[in-house]
């Protein structure tokens, strides 16, 4: 039973060799399930932000929408004072006339 001591060395190399490889497979899978998580948290984040943007939009283009309603109504007011005023100049003027 004498074994060579280069033989049992080559088999002891073999032996740490696949080891080493399991363990870098193994390390290998662990980054990339580390990887996986940390994109799907990070879409989520996006996600969760962009329905903030889209909520801010939203509350955004209904004030817009109140502005335009005022907008229009104010609009209907000047109008409804340019002719009163226009009839008063003509009121006006009708006085005036006759005294000189």
């Amino acid at each position: 039973m004498s074994i060579e001591i280069g033989v049992l060395v080559a088999a002891l190399s073999l032996f740490v060799g696949i080891l080493g490889y399991q363990l870098n497979q193994q390390r290998h899978q662990m980054h990339k399930h580390k990887e996986i998580k940390s994109d799907s948290q990070d879409a989520t984040e996006v996600r969760a932000e962009l329905g903030y943007i889209r909520k801010g939009v939203d509350d955004i283009r209904i004030d817009l929408k109140a502005n335009e309603k005022n907008i229009a109504h104010l609009s209907e007011r000047v109008t409804r004072v340019e002719e009163s005023s226009k009839q008063a100049h003509k009121r006006i003027d009708s006085i005036d006339s006759p005294d000189k």
